[in-house]
């Protein structure tokens, strides 16, 4: 235990923090630079140790779509609401999944009688199965390849006949790559999700960066990890040539390798098949969801009852801003709700529910 807190001591240390943010001051591109990280926990490590404080100003830090829960489209939702209410089975998924906004949310859907459970994760909701035998149960599993390797490996073993799982896992990669092709969205550099990299590895970014000319960098969540990433990609903008091949710099190597996690990986590819997938307040991005392959198929809740996404369900409650949010055009505090109509305790938008969303961690943090 003292060499963990050790460990972490290092890399909160004071003056190394200093040290880098002066370091990374003395990189001046002479314009202003625009990096994107794509991770909620990033996003609260940020707020809660003001490093957006440190930096000069001529780097621009803004969150874009990281938050797994805030991408949930309302058609997804919707359909677990529906799974609950009009088809009688009890549906089991994250806390923070309960209470995202939708045409029902799952909150609403308990209040009107359905049976709606909390649960840290599937093997739980598998479990339940077991010890309820009479009822139908179904995981929602909701998350970016951190989660759905862990719904992949419960759907590889055998399972009882009454659970099944409605996925609505997204991948990250294909959004940035997205990101990169949209017109308008100038961006010098991506800050890498640790926990994502850390399941999926680095390939499919290696060959983004290289394609796109994208500089890259993964981080961990302590302000040390944060800012190696930042100086990186800093450096990257002032050094590099336009078109120049990019390769992706690993500032968090204690725990990410090039391979991931080849066990994770493997289920994952067994189990999944790629399509196109809806991110709410974005749209649709080709190849950016995981569907269950057909020989998993008796373990589908969206074959077993029928249910389709409803295109007629709006993402966006109107007046809020988490679209924008989401793709790091706006900052959180622009958003005319944020704050008033909307606050963690009531929120209108998804990206003020869950604990990795931008919206909330900038409400807690913004004192």
């Amino acid at each position: 235990m003292s060499g963990a807190r050790e460990l972490l001591a290092r890399f909160r240390d004071a003056a190394a923090v200093r040290r880098l943010s002066e370091a990374i001051a003395q990189l001046h591109p002479g314009r202003e630079i625009r990096l994107m990280h794509v991770c909620g926990t990033h996003e609260n490590a940020l707020c809660q140790f003001g490093l957006r404080d440190l930096l000069p100003d001529w780097v621009k830090l803004v969150a874009g779509p990281g938050c797994p829960v805030c991408v949930c489209p309302a058609g997804d939702l919707d359909m677990a609401s529906r799974l609950a209410l009009d088809h009688g089975v009890t549906v089991a998924t994250f806390g923070d999944v309960v209470r995202v906004p939708a045409r029902i949310s799952l909150m609403e859907a308990k209040a009107r009688g359905a049976d709606v459970r909390v649960v840290y994760g599937i093997d739980d909701a598998v479990r339940l199965a077991r010890q309820e035998p009479a009822r139908q149960v179904a995981f929602f599993a909701v998350g970016f390849e951190t989660t759905a390797c862990t719904t992949a490996a419960a759907l590889a073993r055998e399972l009882p006949d009454n659970f099944t799982v409605l996925v609505s896992h997204r991948l990250v990669p294909p959004a940035l790559e997205a990101l990169l092709a949209s017109e308008g969205e100038a961006l010098d550099g991506f800050v890498l999700p640790g926990h994502v990299t850390a399941v999926a590895g680095l390939a499919d970014y290696q060959a983004l960066a290289a394609k796109r000319s994208a500089p890259m960098a993964v981080a961990g969540f302590e302000p040390i990890d944060l800012l190696l990433a930042v100086e990186h990609l800093a450096r990257r903008a002032k050094e590099r040539r336009p078109g120049a091949p990019e390769q992706v710099f690993n500032a968090y190597s204690r725990l990410v390798k090039v391979e991931g996690n080849p066990a994770a990986c493997h289920v994952v590819d067994e189990v999944f098949e790629s399509c196109d997938a809806a991110w709410r307040g974005i749209g649709t991005i080709p190849a950016s969801g995981q569907r269950i392959r057909e020989r998993f198929g008796a373990h589908d809740a969206q074959r077993r009852f029928g249910l389709a996404p409803d295109p007629n369900i709006p993402d966006v409650h109107p007046g809020c801003r988490c679209g924008e949010v989401l793709l790091g055009r706006v900052e959180p505090e622009e958003c005319p709700l944020f704050g008033k109509a909307c606050h963690p305790d009531r929120p209108v938008g998804p990206c003020m529910v869950a604990f990795e969303g931008t919206c909330h961690a900038r409400f807690r943090h913004r004192q």
